[in-house]
């Protein structure tokens, strides 16, 4: 086993101890999965979480998502998902080889994107991102507008809604947001009963937002380390 791939085992049981833990103080008999954001970093760091069970990969910048997804070994062992903001001019490349999309804040953006899965031949999984923060700054729709959105989704014959994501806001502390999170995604599952996801939570605050009833967490960080340290 390479330096790297010790690093990379070790960072990743301790996540999963985390998780674990985090599950059983919530009283969960689930666990939620796992996506490992490897934006920033290069493919062969994918590989080896391939080789140590990793299932679920984020990425958030198209150029380099597209370049990194095309040249993996492994790729049908991987479901590949998009967690970054999406110009709609990108949306015909990242539905080529992204599996799922946490962030859909818009109508004309999901028709985009329905219309790159048409022309790849896909159907796309796809999360409608709520905006959680007061100033706005971590993307999202507005809670109030997100009942239109999804319908808007589901209606589209290229994607399947799966649910809702959101990032914490920068002020205060995580869990009341994730608590909002899980209402309107209660709320939601009335109207699309298979609209199951709720992706919350990243290194800081997995815990809180396992806590809340997240099934996707977005770690990267905690996994990956910084990307100063490694290039």
């Amino acid at each position: 086993m390479s330096p790297r791939e010790a690093e990379l085992a070790e960072r990743l049981a301790a996540v999963r101890a985390r998780m674990e833990d985090a599950r059983v103080a919530a009283g969960r008999d689930d666990t939620p999965t796992l996506v490992v954001v490897t934006k920033f970093f290069p493919g062969s760091d994918v590989e080896l979480l391939t080789g140590l069970g990793v299932t679920d990969i984020g990425e958030s910048r198209d150029q380099e998502a597209a370049e990194k997804v095309a040249a993996l070994a492994r790729r049908e062992a991987l479901t590949v998902h998009f967690v970054g903001q999406v110009q709609s001019k990108k949306a015909g490349s990242v539905a080529r080889y992204a599996d799922v999309v946490h962030s859909v804040d818009r109508a004309k953006l999901a028709q985009a994107l329905d219309r790159g899965a048409e022309r790849a031949g896909r159907v796309l999984d796809v999360l409608v991102q709520v905006g959680l923060d007061t100033a706005g700054e971590r993307g999202g729709v507005a809670p109030a507008d997100l009942p239109g959105l999804a319908a808007t989704v589901a209606g589209l014959e290229h994607l399947r809604l799966r649910g809702v994501m959101a990032v914490a806001p920068r002020e205060g502390p995580p869990r009341p947001a994730f608590a909002r999170l899980r209402e309107l995604a209660e709320a939601l599952r009335v109207e699309h009963p298979g609209a199951t996801w709720m992706s919350a939570g990243m290194s800081a605050d997995l815990e809180d937002a396992v806590a809340e009833g997240a099934t996707h967490l977005r770690v990267g960080t905690a996994i990956l380390g910084t990307r100063q340290s490694h290039g």
